[in-house]
C-alpha cells in the first residue's frame, strides 16, 4: 500500500448560490489523499505497469471542477470523492475542498469527506 497525496490543487469553478457566485468563477483548493495498492512487481522492477495513475485522476478532477456548477461545497466534495473511488486500486480516499474568502473573518471554509472499501 502507498499513501498518495495531491496537495493544494487550485482551480476555478462556479460555487455557491448567491447571484454573484452564479456568474463569477471562484477559487477552490483541493487536497486529495488516496491509499492505493502498489503491485509488488512495480516495487521490484520500477515498472509503472499496473500502478495507480495520479496524473490521470488529477486531470479528471480538474475537468469535473472547472466544467461544473455547484451550489454546495459538500456536493462538490462528494462528486470528487465518488470520482476518486471509481478506481478499484483506491482502498481509501479523503477529499478536502476549501473555498477561500467564503466568510468575512476566516481564511476559508472547507468540506472534507472520506470513503473506504
Amino acid at each position: 500500500m502507498a499513501l498518495i497525496r495531491i496537495k493544494n490543487l487550485a482551480l476555478q469553478t462556479f460555487i455557491g448560490f448567491n447571484p454573484e457566485e452564479k456568474v463569477n468563477k471562484q477559487e477552490v483548493i483541493i487536497n486529495l489523499e488516496m491509499e492505493v495498492d502498489v503491485p509488488a512487481h512495480a516495487l521490484e522492477t520500477d515498472d509503472p505497469e499496473g500502478i495507480y495513475d495520479y496524473k490521470k485522476i488529477t486531470k479528471q478532477v480538474i475537468s469535473l471542477v472547472e466544467e461544473g456548477r455547484f451550489h454546495l461545497l459538500e456536493v462538490l466534495t462528494h462528486k470528487i470523492l465518488v470520482l476518486v473511488m471509481e478506481n478499484q486500486k483506491v482502498k481509501k480516499a479523503i477529499v478536502q475542498v476549501d473555498k477561500p474568502g467564503a466568510l468575512r473573518f476566516a481564511e476559508s471554509v472547507s468540506a472534507e469527506m472520506e470513503a473506504r472499501r
